[in-house]
């Protein structure tokens, strides 16, 4: 009986020990596995290639391989349906077995998850076998983060200010360029790491020109500070945002009489202190251009010497204008912005102190769509914050647009 006890203590040792070296194996093979994958060495991709860490951990992941070749062809472009099985299968959703396509689990899981509609494209095999755009790859980012909105104008804004997607250059979004198997790794890497808290810094002129292409202004971007109101007031007006509050269908006015038409494409924000913004490109040389205090006899106050400014650039022009002799006859527009006051009119006019806001010209006045406003020191003297334009005339023909009314906080 002892040597049968002993015979079998014997035989579970045995096994217990076999079953922990089995265990120590497995786990050293998975590292040699992981390690191996993590440390790929691709022929065509070397370590100086701006995705090469985010590419590396890709392949560790496994939802994305190299080529039988040893390459990864980087630049190659990807299809709807590549880049939404990486998307897919990066954020580990269910995939339910499918007699169909190839792709067709993954559209399935993607469309469970909100990540794709019909209203996209085509839920075909034209659709998913085209190449996706940076803009439809902004879409499907944004949605993958759990942003929402109604217009389709928004994603890239959505995707570039959460830190998603950065611009090609200088802040060009290249919304109509193919997606790279590169890029698409790196935006997909950034998803995981958002969707997990980690902070991803913007590429803030990439927002700008996303702000610009969603809704015609930048200045929720490059002056944030500047734009305020009380949380109540966006609320109140059904908003998700403040940057809701600027209304679009207010960029072109009509005079009552109909004979007149001008209209706004973009109120663009310039910061005077940032001597890379890409919007400079808009303004002749800086250091030509002047600000008005109101009194035409002083030409010598220069736009170099406040660089702690913004300038506002009214970029559109006069649509039609079938009477003249009613309505100025001109090529720029007629616009007003209030609720940046001066607190010191004195100083404003005689002492060349720029403290509230003020036109910018270069030769004459009005020669340039533009007014200058000073980053500190104006005050809200009881009017709202307000961008409007304004029918070129006076009287009764007169009247304005309401492009932007915040009450700020006064």
């Amino acid at each position: 009986m002892g040597k049968q006890f002993t015979k079998r203590a014997g035989i579970t040792l045995a096994v217990a020990l076999t079953l922990g070296m089995l265990s120590s194996i497995l786990q050293n093979v998975q590292t040699v596995t992981v390690a191996s994958a993590a440390s790929i060495q691709f022929t065509d991709f070397k370590s100086s290639h701006w995705a090469y860490d985010a590419v590396q951990k890709a392949v560790s992941k496994g939802y994305v391989d190299g080529y039988a070749n040893e390459t990864f062809k980087p630049d190659v472009s990807v299809t709807r349906a590549e880049f939404t099985k990486m998307v897919v299968a990066a954020m580990e959703l269910d995939v339910q077995n499918d007699s169909g396509k190839w792709y067709a689990p993954y559209v399935n899981s993607a469309t469970e998850a909100g990540l794709y509609t019909n209203a996209d494209f085509s839920n075909n095999d034209a659709g998913w076998n085209k190449v996706m755009t940076r803009e439809e790859m902004a879409r499907m980012a944004a949605r993958a983060i759990g942003e929402t909105t109604k217009e389709d104008d928004k994603w890239m804004y959505l995707a570039t200010k959460a830190g998603l997607i950065k611009g090609v250059g200088k802040g060009e979004l290249a919304l109509k360029g193919l997606t790279t198997r590169a890029q698409a790794v790196v935006l997909i890497e950034r998803i995981l790491a958002k969707n997990t808290g980690t902070y991803l810094d913007t590429d803030k002129y990439a927002v700008g020109k996303a702000e610009i292409a969603w809704h015609g202004t930048n200045i929720f971007t490059v002056m944030p500070e500047m734009w305020v109101t009380p949380e109540s007031d966006v609320k109140r007006a059904g908003k998700a945002s403040v940057e809701e509050m600027w209304d679009e269908s207010k960029m072109t006015i009509t005079s009552k009489d109909g004979l007149y038409q001008g209209k706004l494409d973009a109120l663009v924000a310039i910061d005077l202190a940032d001597p890379n913004d890409p919007n400079r490109s808009l303004l002749p040389n800086i250091n030509t251009l002047k600000w008005s205090n109101s009194r035409q006899s002083i030409t010598d106050l220069m736009v170099k010497d406040q660089k702690n400014s913004y300038i506002l650039y009214f970029k559109g022009e006069q649509v039609y204008n079938k009477a003249p002799n009613k309505y100025l006859d001109r090529k720029r527009l007629t616009f007003r912005v209030d609720g940046f006051d001066s607190p010191d009119l004195d100083a404003f006019y005689n002492k060349r102190t720029l403290n509230g806001s003020a036109l910018v010209y270069q030769d004459t006045w009005f020669d340039l769509p533009t007014i200058i406003i000073p980053k500190v020191g104006t005050v809200q003297k009881g009017s709202d914050l307000v961008v409007r334009l304004q029918t070129p005339t006076s009287g009764s023909l007169a009247s304005d647009s309401v492009i932007l009314r915040l009450r700020g906080m006064q």
